[in-house]
């Protein structure tokens, strides 16, 4: 799961953050995400805990501090940087869905895309579209179609929907394709 250390301006995105830790919980999937208490970080956390799920954080030693790591979690891995959070987290999922977030969530996200794109996993992603937040992505990854920078079949690695429940589904019947990574 990737998501923001901050709230955003709008309740609906804590909302929507709990509603998806409770949901995640209720159907037995485990919660993989970057090990903070603060933020929709903390908000998915919480909810997937409170409704009795596992919840497993991944936390850079320079941030537990920043982000205050989370000490309720099922387990806790303080790791050395990012590049080794990203690996542990990929490691640890069996799929990713991103809330909305900032830069970092984005940052995220496009390294596991890209690593789908390259074969380097075989796992879904999707975005959780909370109120039209990633709509303008959604545009631009299409203009980065029409251009000729990423192929369509690229595009559909990336499933999108603002209910989690339909991303889930989706997860539980995905089947990666088998695609060249370059575009001619």
């Amino acid at each position: 799961m990737f998501c923001g250390s901050s709230m955003g301006f709008s309740p609906l995105y804590a909302e929507r953050a709990a509603a998806l830790g409770k949901l995640l919980a209720e159907r037995g999937i485990g919660l993989v995400y970057g090990g903070a208490s603060v933020g929709t970080m903390g908000v998915v956390a919480d909810a997937a805990l409170a409704a009795g799920g596992e919840v497993i954080g991944v936390i850079p030693q320079h941030l537990s501090r920043v982000e205050i790591s989370h000490a309720g979690l099922t387990e806790l891995h303080v790791v050395a940087d990012m590049h080794e959070r990203k690996a542990r987290m990929a490691e640890f999922s069996d799929g990713f869905l991103a809330l909305p977030g900032g830069a970092g969530t984005l940052e995220e996200l496009f390294e596991i895309w890209t690593w789908a794109q390259l074969g380097l996993h075989g796992k879904p992603l999707g975005l959780v579209d909370v109120g039209g937040y990633y709509t303008r992505l959604r545009e631009f990854v299409d203009h980065m179609v029409d251009e000729g920078f990423l192929r369509t079949q690229h595009r559909e690695l990336l499933f999108v929907d603002e209910d989690p429940a339909v991303l889930l589904d989706a997860f539980a019947k995905y089947e990666a394709p088998t695609v060249d990574k370059w575009v001619r």
